[in-house]
């Protein structure tokens, strides 16, 4: 199958407020994270799904559902999100994909709709989109392939993509009526506006 849209989904953190990986994280449905994110990106359009682990990847590859996904190790996941996106990217090079959705494990109000809508924009190779909610940057961010080397290089400590963007015309997606894009940072919920 020629992959022409990749989902990234990074899941290596340790989760220190959690107290847990969040990529272990069962949600209140019982479904894993994991699942809920993979479900997500195919459901929104992806051709497949490239999952990040790093801490507790020997268990958390478990959780990691069947189709078209596979797995890449941060080895370095512990110095933050940027390691997890590099490692996600650099794994990206060696398909056919044009352009990668990437978005984050701990999300879980965050579905196909939201995944959907940032893809109306167009999956070539020059794409640079993200979503907001109410007017906040938040995830997914769909990266074109013509920037992953420029995100790769640029990418420090947790800030994952955030200085590449900010140099360069990101088109933003508002869909704060499909979720709040909060990520999920503590065992009873507690929420972190987008960032």
């Amino acid at each position: 199958m020629l992959v022409t849209l990749q989902g990234l989904l990074l899941a290596a953190g340790s989760g220190s407020r959690m107290g847990t990986p969040k990529a272990l994280v069962v949600g209140q449905d019982g479904a894993p994270w994991l699942s809920h994110g993979v479900a997500s990106l195919l459901g929104g359009g992806c051709d497949g799904v490239t999952v990040v682990l790093g801490a507790a990847a020997e268990d958390a590859v478990t959780l990691v559902p069947s189709g078209p996904v596979t797995t890449v190790v941060a080895a370095d996941w512990a110095d933050g999100m940027s390691a997890s996106l590099r490692a996600g990217l650099q794994a990206l090079t060696a398909t056919d994909a044009q352009a990668a959705v990437v978005t984050l494990v701990d999300l879980p109000d965050v579905g196909s709709d939201v995944v959907r809508r940032v893809l109306d924009l167009g999956t070539d190779a020059g794409v640079l989109a993200r979503a907001t909610y109410g007017g906040r940057p938040g995830h997914p961010v769909l990266l074109g392939r013509d920037h992953w080397a420029g995100v790769v290089d640029t990418a420090t400590g947790d800030a994952g993509a955030r200085d590449y963007l900010a140099q360069h015309m990101v088109f933003e997606v508002e869909c704060g009526d499909l979720a709040t894009g909060a990520d999920v940072d503590g065992p009873t919920g507690d929420q972190r506006r987008p960032t």
